[in-house]
């Protein structure tokens, strides 16, 4: 009886420890998670200038072959970067990216390496901001206006809103310059853009 008492004792002060550590974790947990500034996701389209008229002057398997050599690039240099290629557009493809900064560093590297690719110039947009996740698909405005500035961007362009340039700090590798308020095809009212270069 006495050893069972002191096994009871021993029990119930380990229970008490585990729950007390327990608490006290879940707490400091919520306090961080509080205090700590949430990031939107980042929506990307890249898009290659000239892909259609690039393909009816060189028929359906150079269009093929295009589209292979666009998937392996794209999937090469988005998923180290935390990006999740969503869908293919024909010519182009959505992203989605968890980090806008980082969604940043890769479509400059993709703009890059599909030029050394050898295929059409590629022109990107990027939008920050709450996205709705379903059946795969992403969907709601941040997702319309990226597609809407990537239209806006210019072969070899990476062009961003400022709510990419606001959540993607400290990019000593890249910097923005200012386009101005554009009003894009579809939106009420016009929004800031600016390009993204490699700082050097």
């Amino acid at each position: 009886a006495e050893v069972v008492g002191r096994m009871l004792v021993a029990l119930y002060t380990r229970h008490q420890e585990r729950y007390t550590i327990d608490h006290l974790v879940s707490h400091i947990e919520a306090v961080v998670t509080e205090r700590r500034p949430q990031r939107p996701p980042a929506m990307c389209f890249l898009d290659l200038a000239g892909y259609t008229r690039l393909t009816e002057e060189r028929g359906d398997r150079a269009a093929a072959a295009l589209a292979t050599s666009l998937a392996d690039l794209v999937e090469q240099v988005s998923l180290p970067h935390g990006g999740q290629p969503v869908k293919w557009l024909g010519d182009g493809v959505m992203f989605h990216f968890r980090r806008p900064g980082q969604a940043v560093v890769a479509a400059l590297e993709m703009v890059e390496r599909t030029r050394q690719a050898g295929l059409p110039p590629a022109h990107v947009g990027l939008h920050a901001g709450p996205v709705v996740f379903q059946d795969g698909d992403y969907f709601g405005r941040t997702v319309n206006v990226a597609a809407r500035i990537t239209d806006y961007a210019r072969p070899g362009e990476v062009l961003v809103s400022e709510e990419v340039v606001a959540a993607a700090d400290r990019l000593g590798a890249v910097r923005f310059e200012s386009v101005g308020p554009i009003s894009l095809k579809g939106l009420s009212a016009p929004i800031a853009l600016f390009t993204a270069v490699h700082a050097d």
